[in-house]
């Protein structure tokens, strides 16, 4: 358990942070970037929330995957060096893969096919769910590139659980948007 009884430690004012191995990172590594955009993710739904309180079942998965992102955020801050560690290190695991995928399905259930792409907004919780998508799909592109650097890894299943996320995140605006009767449709050329 994380036990935090100073807030301020000074030791990041050259620059750096530590990740979970104690190893120093400048603040703009690549690392250090994707899993603090995973806990930008993480704020966006927290605010998302703010207006999920009339759908409970929405919002007891965005609590499960609020939980799901600080894991995902300390697989990301524990780098895989290939030696074994001094601890068990927290990664995301299939598991949670599939509990999302298990949410999506059932979210989906009930909406309507789409017939168009539709425009970010509706419903104030379905605004907020799209703007967590869009920092999930940053997230996920700063993984793939973290992951193709020499020298870094990202797991397997961190990438599949950070991909998920955004379908999850898309499928829930619409049910937030009234089951996906208030998706605002984008008209082709509309405004030519």
């Amino acid at each position: 358990m994380v036990k935090l009884n100073k807030i301020y430690t000074k030791t990041g004012d050259d620059g750096t942070t530590g990740l979970a191995s104690g190893r120093r990172r400048r603040k703009d590594d690549l690392r250090v970037a994707a899993y603090g955009t995973i806990d930008e993710a993480n704020s966006a739904i927290g605010l998302a929330r703010l207006y999920t309180t009339g759908l409970p079942e929405l919002d007891a998965m965005l609590i499960s995957i609020q939980n799901d992102l600080f894991d995902l955020g300390a697989d990301l801050a524990t780098p895989d060096t290939g030696e074994p560690p001094a601890y068990e290190p927290l990664r995301i695991v299939e598991t949670q893969v599939e509990r999302i995928e298990r949410d999506i399905d059932r979210l989906n259930a009930d909406l309507d096919p789409l017939k168009s792409f539709i425009l970010p907004g509706g419903s104030p919780a379905a605004a907020h769910l799209h703007l967590a998508r869009t920092i999930a799909r940053r997230a996920e592109r700063l993984m793939v590139t973290l992951g193709r650097t020499d020298g870094e890894i990202v797991g397997e299943i961190a990438m599949k659980y950070i991909n998920r996320l955004s379908d999850f995140l898309f499928v829930a605006a619409r049910h937030a948007n009234d089951q996906g009767r208030a998706d605002v449709l984008w008209v082709p050329g509309k405004n030519r």
